[in-house]
């Protein structure tokens, strides 16, 4: 994830919901509980990773738009990004099958039953005649003003080392059935270029405060390449602007973007990168009807205490070995407007794992668990 990408339902109502929901749909997701790690965890027979059975596919919901942030469908409930996923056993190099995306639906805050995997062979756009190899989820947000989030990507196009690099990064455009088809590559103007540097790091926001999502990018020596919302479906943007005072790496500011509550979403920028959850101290761009240009003196990340879900294993001397569990998404996946938090732990170097939601106020007992080993085929 980002993941790079985090995003924005009483505890007691959203394990209501999900339990429902999970026993409606013959899933078989588990909460967490008091048994220890080393308890027998399901047989390969039953088992498709960790302690998640199969779960089969069913559509994504078809929704008509909404506002809700991280709604690729527009069905009113926020979906999840996941862009790292467990390695199937049998691929020597260790790659994953691509970006999964786990759906919100009406009766359960996140249904891994409702669910699509984009990657680059079916859903990036070519670089001339060569389709890329790479296709990770880098931010997303509605850019379009159509009611459908949409999902901005990084890729891996040939350069010859001659001019300016092509532009890595693409838009794959939310719709009724989520996000489907082929991605545009983003068009920066020539006017908000500079040097040879990959355009990276993209952040949303509606840095200038004219009811738009714009788009921030990095360029050569601290520029920022700053793209005015909305954006075309062929990517390019209502208009561009090269500011200074970037540095390599942007951030969104959390939990609010409008960080002195003037109406101008504002931009974090720092000299190295930051993984979600962790500390990290950078310089703060105020935005302004000119886009994030103002500086706002130093701006820290906290530090969190994630939620740790107990991974089982079918070999159960397997949790003797080290697990590592990273922050995926905070946002209200259950309607409580407070926000969830959503983690994943892994084991064996990626090729097990764990998904776990927590409601707001809980980490102890997630609402609901599930591998990305259903994302295999």
């Amino acid at each position: 994830m980002r993941t790079r990408i985090p995003h924005p339902k009483a505890a007691a109502t959203a394990t209501t919901r999900a339990a429902a929901a999970l026993a409606g749909l013959l899933l078989v997701l588990t909460a967490c509980d008091s048994s220890s790690a080393t308890d027998p965890a399901p047989s390969a027979a039953d088992a498709k990773n960790g302690d998640s059975a199969p779960v089969p596919a069913v559509p994504v919901p078809r929704g008509e738009g909404s506002r809700v942030p991280y709604d690729f469908n527009g069905d009113g409930h926020p979906d999840l990004v996941i862009n790292d996923l467990v390695k199937a056993p049998e691929d020597p190099r260790g790659d994953d099958a691509g970006t999964g995306i786990v759906y919100g639906t009406e009766d359960s805050p996140l249904d891994p039953a409702a669910r699509r995997l984009l990657n680059a062979r079916a859903n990036a756009a070519k670089s001339g005649d060569t389709l890329p190899a790479a296709f990770d989820a880098e931010a997303a947000c509605d850019l379009d003003r159509d009611g459908f989030t949409d999902l901005i990507v990084s890729t891996d196009p040939p350069y010859n080392g001659v001019g300016a690099p092509p532009v890595p990064l693409q838009i794959l455009f939310g719709s009724p059935e989520g996000l489907t088809g082929k991605a545009v590559t983003v068009r920066i103007p020539a006017q908000a270029r500079f040097g040879k540097e990959w355009p990276e790091h993209p952040v949303c926001g509606d840095f200038d405060g004219d009811g738009s999502t714009d788009l921030a990018v990095t360029a050569s020596d601290g520029r920022i390449s700053f793209l005015r919302g909305p954006f075309a479906r062929t990517g390019a943007p209502a208009g561009a602007t090269l500011l200074p005072d970037g540095t390599p790496y942007l951030h969104a500011p959390e939990p609010k973007a409008d960080t002195d509550g003037d109406g101008y979403d504002d931009l974090v920028a720092t000299t190295r990168p930051r993984t979600p959850g962790t500390a990290a101290e950078g310089t703060l761009l105020l935005g302004s009807a000119d886009g994030p240009a103002r500086p706002g003196g130093t701006y820290t990340f906290p530090a969190e205490k994630l939620p740790e879900a107990s991974l089982r294993t079918k070999d159960t001397k397997a949790t003797t070995g080290t697990t590592r569990t990273t922050l995926l998404s905070h946002g209200d996946f259950d309607g409580d407007k407070k926000a969830d938090t959503v983690v994943r732990t892994t084991y064996r170097g990626g090729r097990e794992d764990l998904v776990a939601l927590y409601a707001a106020g809980n980490t102890d007992d997630p609402v609901l668990t599930f591998s990305t080993a259903l994302f295999l085929p």
